[in-house]
């Protein structure tokens, strides 16, 4: 019995990893975030279809911009959903955000959006910083100049940024199902965040800083931006029905909306077909550590508040002590001197 169990513990963690993209993981693997030899840096990622490992030994010297791309799209995440009954935990190196990614729900869309946006991020950023060799700056979407302002600096290859995202998120998203195609279309939203939120930044030249004639490049906008443009767009996520028809090659998966009577879809929409649980108690199925011992916010009316987050269990209150600066003193010329004082707050957890 006891071999039974683990014969069924295993083939479950085997499902897992083979439905996972547990390439995710290069995001917190120390080996992945430096540059190395091309054998190290790409044989030891876990999870990599050939098509991925392929364009990792191409271009290896950007590798290390993917890793952060990914990594900046787990802390936005986790940012994100701070106050709500998921919080984007990570588990380990394996299995980043574990089971909870397993079922196509708005967490997951949400997830392959951010992370596919990072990516697309964070290579655009290492590219116009001159970090590779392979890409640099745009020089193909500046037009003419404008008025007062002409064109300078570098800007930012978003285009290429993209490219690299597709080729390398997506590469294991070609099966013919319905998760692949939601894969796909959220990681491209994703994607397309970061293309339209590009603009132009400027800097000024001239005497005493007058500002007489601005230098002007495109570049991308802080990815809190793009953090709080997605959360909107999970938000607002539409849920859709999964639909088999048969093609020349075999039997494809394809999704519509569940819906009719409402707007469908559009690219730059988040799209899923299962329910999400409601994350209230552990469940080591589907990922929920549960809310127990959250902090809450006993004034918020919303999903982080105690009445929600706790799922009206109730919340205990206790009293930290904390040590702050204060009497605050600026000094001519040129210091800050503060007091240091004890105050006391109120810290409210979930039961």
């Amino acid at each position: 019995m006891i071999y039974f169990g683990f014969f069924l513990l295993l083939c479950g963690l085997m499902q897992v990893m083979a439905s996972y993209p547990i390439w995710w993981s290069l995001a917190v693997g120390h080996q992945y975030t430096s540059l190395g030899t091309q054998p190290i840096l790409c044989g030891s990622i876990p999870g990599l279809v050939p098509k991925q490992l392929r364009f990792c030994r191409n271009y290896v010297e950007i590798m290390p911009s993917v890793a952060e791309g990914v990594k900046i799209g787990i802390q936005e995440c986790q940012h994100q959903f701070r106050g709500r009954r998921w919080n984007c935990t990570t588990i380990n190196d394996l299995a980043i955000f574990g089971p909870v990614l397993d079922k196509a729900t708005r967490e997951s869309s949400f997830v392959h959006a951010i992370a596919s946006a990072g990516v697309a991020f964070a290579v655009t950023r290492s590219c116009a910083e001159g970090s590779a060799t392979i890409c640099g700056c745009d020089t193909r979407h500046k037009g003419p100049p404008g008025e007062g302002w002409k064109w300078g600096g570098c800007s930012e290859d978003a285009e290429f940024g993209s490219m690299v995202s597709r080729e390398f998120a997506d590469a294991r998203e070609n099966r013919p199902d319905a998760r692949s195609a939601m894969n796909r279309h959220n990681n491209e939203a994703g994607r397309m965040s970061i293309i339209d939120h590009m603009h132009l930044k400027c800097k000024c030249h001239g005497l005493s800083g007058s500002c007489e004639v601005k230098t002007c490049w495109w570049s991308q906008p802080d990815f809190r931006v793009i953090g709080d443009y997605l959360k909107d767009k999970y938000d607002s996520s539409s849920e859709m029905v999964v639909e088999k028809h048969r093609e020349s090659r075999g039997w494809v998966e394809t999704l519509r909306p569940k819906f009719a009577f409402f707007k469908p879809p559009m690219e730059r929409d988040l799209v899923y077909y299962e329910s999400s649980p409601n994350f209230c108690e552990p469940n080591p199925e589907t990922g929920s550590f549960g809310t127990r011992d959250r902090i809450c916010n006993v004034t918020s009316h919303g999903i982080d508040g105690c009445d929600l987050l706790c799922c009206g269990r109730g919340h205990n209150t206790r009293t930290e002590k904390r040590k702050e600066k204060c009497h605050c003193i600026f000094h001519w010329c040129c210091y800050v001197s503060c007091q240091e004082c004890v105050r006391v707050y109120d810290v409210h957890t979930c039961k």
